[in-house]
């Protein structure tokens, strides 16, 4: 498939790239009711772009049957009114047959999740999205990079493999080494998506990013949308001004190693009477005494 052909997905990808959060039944199983009214109320909330199988959907935390079911209740919700971009990872058999089970439901690209293998070499770091990559030619292929050890050339050499490597979700938490890495893969190449959200999205934008993914816009759609305006305008000032408005959310999720990360927005949700609380190990519910901070804080985003 030709550069060209992939510009929808290119386009869908410099943008507010969300991050749905899977709800969980009482009996702990997947709440398809509430998944699918969560992502209406991002539709509705103007989100174009969502993620299943996403890190703040707990991807690690879910069966194989499970992550199948997420994206199908997410392209089933999604229509045409929003692109998908399904999460796929694990051992290369695994991914591929993530990825191409989304292709099967038309979706159009898949985000690889950072190989969690304790060993990664940058050689093997190719070889793993080269497998991937190559098995769905169709597909736009998005790796998802939190190694901060990998060079941006290295990138540049995967997608002269694999031009269906289309963007990059980028969660090394250093702007210098974000627009080093840009710069060395390629900026005008590849679509850049700050990958550790609305904190910073400022500063990667400043280097080159287009787009940013977001769990926050689980909770207040509108907010994320506004740093998005802002940032896309070059007002600076104004992106600030919802940065100092979402920081102490965002701190609370970053906290001891980014602990609560899914929690805090679930934990917002249910403060909203949006989806129940539960996450599942190795994440952990909040205590009962730091949940009214969280309600505070997105009862004051008058959603």
């Amino acid at each position: 498939m030709s550069s060209e052909s992939f510009e929808t997905q290119r386009a869908a990808l410099a943008d507010v790239v969300a991050i749905p959060v899977t709800p969980f039944a009482e009996d702990g199983t997947v709440d398809q009711d509430t998944h699918r009214a969560l992502l209406r109320r991002l539709l509705d909330g103007g989100i174009t772009t969502v993620t299943p199988n996403g890190n703040t959907g707990e991807f690690y935390a879910l069966s194989p049957e499970e992550r199948r079911l997420v994206t199908e209740l997410t392209v089933e919700e999604a229509g045409d009114r929003a692109n998908v971009l399904v999460g796929v990872g694990h051992d290369v058999p695994t991914a591929v047959a993530s990825a191409r089970h989304a292709r099967e439901l038309g979706v159009g690209m898949v985000m690889v999740h950072q190989p969690v293998h304790p060993y990664v070499s940058q050689g093997g770091w190719i070889d793993y999205h080269r497998a991937i990559a190559s098995a769905v030619p169709e597909l736009g292929v998005v790796p998802y990079i939190r190694n901060a050890q990998l060079g941006g050339d290295r990138l540049a050499e995967l997608a002269d493999a694999c031009p269906n490597v289309i963007g990059v979700k980028y969660a090394v938490p250093d702007a210098a080494k974000f627009a080093a890495f840009a710069r060395d893969a390629g900026l005008e190449r590849f679509v850049w998506v700050a990958g550790l959200a609305e904190p910073y999205a400022p500063s990667y934008f400043s280097a080159g990013a287009t787009g940013f993914t977001s769990g926050l816009v689980n909770v207040a759609p509108a907010v994320s949308l506004n740093m998005i305006e802002a940032l896309r305008s070059g007002d600076y000032p104004a992106a600030m001004k919802i940065w100092e408005q979402i920081r102490r959310f965002e701190e609370l999720r970053a906290a001891n190693g980014s602990a609560d990360n899914v929690t805090v927005v679930k934990e917002a949700l249910a403060s909203l009477g949006l989806c129940r609380r539960e996450v599942r190990p190795p994440s952990r519910e909040l205590p009962p005494s730091a949940r009214a901070e969280v309600a505070a804080i997105a009862a004051g985003w008058s959603i």
